[in-house]
């Protein structure tokens, strides 16, 4: 799966088209590298996300073309 369809069914990020902007800002890295948006995920990847002035680190547990409200959070851990 495409890393900003990810960031968006994980609900990670609110929106596609401002995963994908993110993204192309260079504030999203995938195990340590910067990532695009074309970026196929897989379980165990790291994401780390630049926003504002906080960093979200987490670890892409699943990957699942849809989830609901409540099985989005079971799709990644948050790491500190």
């Amino acid at each position: 799966m495409r890393l900003d369809k990810y960031l968006k069914v994980s609900r990670i990020i609110k929106r596609r088209t401002i995963a994908n902007e993110v993204c192309d800002a260079g504030k999203v890295m995938v195990n340590s590298k910067p990532a695009r948006a074309s970026y196929n995920v897989k379980e165990g990847d790291i994401i780390e996300i630049t926003m504002g002035t906080g960093t979200i680190k987490a670890e892409v547990l699943t990957v699942t073309e849809h989830a609901t409200k409540n099985d989005a959070p079971l799709m990644y851990k948050i790491i500190k």
